[in-house]
């Protein structure tokens, strides 16, 4: 696989230029399971960066919905959403290489042939690589919230990003969102609700119960045990 997350920008004088990006680069030391998972299954399972549109359905080998995970951590969620509805196709961005290891093992075990996995920008794959109008749903599960004030700006659900994903979903299309930090998800619902093209699928126009589509992960299971809150936004485009 080409290892090339982080692809510089540059100026109209050819020089790179910084761009705040939503994550830090952490490739961490591959276990020897996850360095043979990405040996042997990225091959089958993988796919490149390239700057240019791509057929989404040639990717799969069939024409089927599609779901796109941005930020899957370790997978064991979208496995398991990938096994229980082999009538969609799946698609994860995760820019740690662990965690990209990890889910082609476990995908492997599971005998997924409808998951596909990314190791780059999920903005740049957004920007350059998917088509308009070409998913059924985007996900968007316990993104880094960026705790401190001076480091919101880096928070990925902003303006511009709910607008580029907005573009990339079919016409009824859902974003789903899940945080469990309050300010985060009172910063999300504030960006959604002023977002053009979107409408909210709560009925009390803020939060929605979490959707079965969603499993329960062990660090949310641990979290519900010590009191701790999730909170799920579901927003349909509608133009």
């Amino acid at each position: 696989m080409i290892n090339d997350v982080i692809s510089p920008e540059f100026d109209e004088n050819g020089r790179a230029m910084r761009r705040v990006r939503s994550f830090v680069r952490r490739q961490g030391r591959l276990t020897k399971g996850q360095q043979q998972a990405v040996d042997n299954y990225w091959p089958l399972l993988g796919v490149e960066y390239q700057p240019d549109p791509v057929d989404v359905a040639a990717l799969f080998g069939r024409d089927a919905p599609t779901v796109l995970e941005i930020g899957f951590g370790m997978g064991a969620s979208l496995v398991t959403m990938a096994a229980n509805n082999r009538q969609q196709n799946f698609l994860g961005i995760e820019v740690h290489l662990p965690g990209v290891g990890a889910c082609l093992a476990s995908a492997h075990e599971a005998e997924l042939d409808n998951l596909r996995v990314m190791c780059h920008d999920a903005v740049e794959v957004l920007q350059n690589m998917l088509p308009d109008s070409s998913l059924d749903m985007v996900q968007l599960f316990f993104p880094d919230p960026w705790h401190k004030a001076r480091h919101n700006k880096r928070r990925i659900v902003q303006p511009t990003f709910v607008e580029l994903v907005r573009q990339k979903l079919k016409p009824g299309a859902i974003f789903h969102m899940a945080t469990d930090w309050q300010p985060y998800a009172e910063h999300m619902l504030s960006v959604m609700n002023n977002a053009n093209g979107y409408v909210n699928l709560s009925g009390s126009n803020d939060y929605v119960p979490r959707p079965d589509s969603r499993p329960l992960t062990k660090f949310e299971l641990r979290g519900q045990r010590l009191g701790h809150g999730v909170w799920d936004l579901m927003f349909k485009r509608v133009e």
